[in-house]
């Protein structure tokens, strides 16, 4: 299948039952097309982990970030209240905030000047007073959704669907702790697609193969996959004698379409899976904490080494797709229940920023 004729075929975009499913299309993970697609289809329209609450937690404070190509700055306003505006000035398109920052008292355009309140409205336009109808009150920063969630913080352009609805189900299981602080952030830059990312950490069929140190510490006689309609979670008891991952239960979830957490005994682990163009992306891991914990070196020394296990896999996957040898192959129905849904997911996106066949002709 060419890439012109799978992007408009029909076919490999409709539901599959689990029993029969296949993956994607190989094209969907190497062509730079359909990369460009993916952006309104999946990333314009889901929630994206962008940053912590701490990071923004008094007026002024302020992050950067980017979603679907759209440069944002989350901003805490003067009146406590925390959004996420587009960081593109009504001007010329020049960039208000450059960087993270604390205790800002507006937003100033660093191209012309222009200077916009903490809630996104227009307050000083240099020698425009001459322009003719030019009325200051009427222009403001267009503005994202936003949530916050367990000190988290998410963005979205459009969302398919409400925050809440996107996570609901997944408080009830979190276990009761005191409570996580930041400790760090470790970047991977990978050279595969986003999905193949994904893909990845939706399955623990590969962990016998990919993870033998991990693989121990896991009970893979109970390791379970459950399925919801925005997220996917994957949680296997830990064996009672290691002494790394502690006692309890390791919860791996996935939140559509890119956000991981990995919640461990005595810690968090996020990661969020961002895209470069197609066959690279970047994989941004956070720590979290509980005071008093006892081996955070450990614990990083440890996620890296499966970090570097993964990317290496993952490397050899995106090579694979891209030799233009791979053709569709059959999903394991009990162990790839989550990639499954992950591909449903992605062809519903895919089906509903298409144009129709009467936009084509």
């Amino acid at each position: 299948m060419s890439v012109e004729v799978g992007v408009t075929d029909p076919a490999w975009l409709q539901p599959q039952p689990a029993e029969t499913a296949v993956t994607l299309p190989a094209f969907c993970y190497f062509d730079d097309s359909f990369h460009a697609l993916e952006r309104n289809a999946v990333f314009a329209r889901s929630w994206q982990l962008v940053g912590r609450e701490d990071q923004v937690a008094a007026d002024g404070d302020h992050l950067i970030a980017e979603i679907a190509g759209v440069p944002l700055v989350v901003v805490r306003g003067n009146d406590g209240v925390l959004r996420a505006l587009h960081n593109v000035c009504r001007h010329r398109a020049g960039p208000l905030a450059t960087c993270d920052g604390k205790g800002a008292s507006a937003l100033t355009c660093k191209y012309h000047g222009w200077s916009y309140a903490l809630d996104g409205t227009l307050r000083g336009a240099p020698e425009m007073g001459r322009a003719q109808d030019f009325d200051v009150a009427s222009i403001r920063l267009p503005q994202a959704e936003v949530a916050v969630w367990h000190g988290l913080v998410f963005a979205a352009l459009a969302a398919a669907v409400p925050f809440a609805t996107m996570i609901d189900g997944i408080d009830r299981r979190l276990p009761a702790r005191a409570p996580l602080s930041f400790t760090q952030r470790v970047s991977y830059a990978i050279a595969c697609d986003w999905k193949v990312y994904v893909d990845n950490f939706l399955e623990g069929y590969h962990l016998p193969v990919v993870h033998p140190q991990l693989n121990a510490l896991l009970d893979s006689r109970i390791y379970s996959t459950e399925l919801a309609p925005w997220f996917v979670l994957q949680s296997s008891p830990l064996e009672p004698t290691n002494a790394l991952y502690g006692d309890g239960a390791a919860l791996y979830y996935w939140l559509y379409p890119n956000t991981m957490l990995n919640v461990l005994p005595g810690r968090l682990q996020t990661n969020r899976v961002l895209p470069l163009d197609a066959g690279r992306c970047r994989v941004e891991f956070d720590f979290f904490h509980v005071a008093g914990y006892a081996d955070p070196a450990g614990d990083a020394q440890f996620s890296d080494l499966v970090q570097h296990e993964d990317s290496a896999i993952c490397e050899a996957v995106q090579r694979g797709l891209a030799s233009r040898s791979y053709q569709p192959g059959r999903l394991n129905p009990s162990r790839e229940q989550g990639v499954w849904h992950f591909h449903q997911l992605l062809r519903a996106g895919y089906r509903a920023a298409m144009p129709s066949e009467r936009g084509r002709r």
